[in-house]
């Protein structure tokens, strides 16, 4: 089974259009390459309701989310709270071993990221990644190597737990 992905780019300046989205292309070139399906990517401004409103939609309709923005400490990165406070589970393991990638490439400046990786209550998985294409490079190296076990374990309602 491929698992299909929606991205979410949440950025201001990208939305208004004074910026490319770098990241967000990033991120579907290196899906597609590792052989993933992107079934849509959306541009959104930190909005709390149209983080949440495009969240909806594409949890609704891929195996997987990767929202892009949104991760720092400035009053406007909001993507990460409203993912938590819609979050079913959050898997701390993503955002520890995350900080500890980025830490050993920039430096303590990584202990202000506070990317992370949840489970919707519909049990599709969430990722939310800082918008450097750097970042998102990191980040999906480390996704990639878990998420068809993630999304087979989350699909899981009922029989026996494999270990892998």
């Amino acid at each position: 089974m491929t698992i299909s992905f929606s991205i979410i780019v949440v950025s201001d300046s990208v939305y208004s259009g004074s910026k490319e989205d770098v990241s967000g292309e990033k991120a579907r070139l290196i899906l597609g390459r590792r052989g993933y399906k992107v079934i849509g990517k959306i541009i959104v401004p930190n909005d709390p309701k149209l983080i949440l409103k495009a969240l909806r939609e594409a949890s609704g309709i891929a195996d997987a989310v990767l929202l892009i923005g949104g991760t720092g400490p400035s009053p406007r990165d909001i993507t990460i709270d409203v993912v938590e406070n819609v979050a079913w589970r959050k898997l701390p393991g993503f955002g520890e071993i995350f900080r500890y990638e980025s830490y050993r490439s920039i430096g303590y400046r990584a202990i202000t990221s506070r990317a992370g990786l949840y489970i919707l209550y519909d049990g599709v998985p969430v990722a939310v990644l800082p918008g450097s294409p750097d970042a998102v490079e990191t980040g999906l190296k480390i996704l990639l190597e878990i998420i068809d076990h993630l999304v087979e374990e989350t699909r899981r309602y009922e029989g026996p737990h494999r270990h892998h």
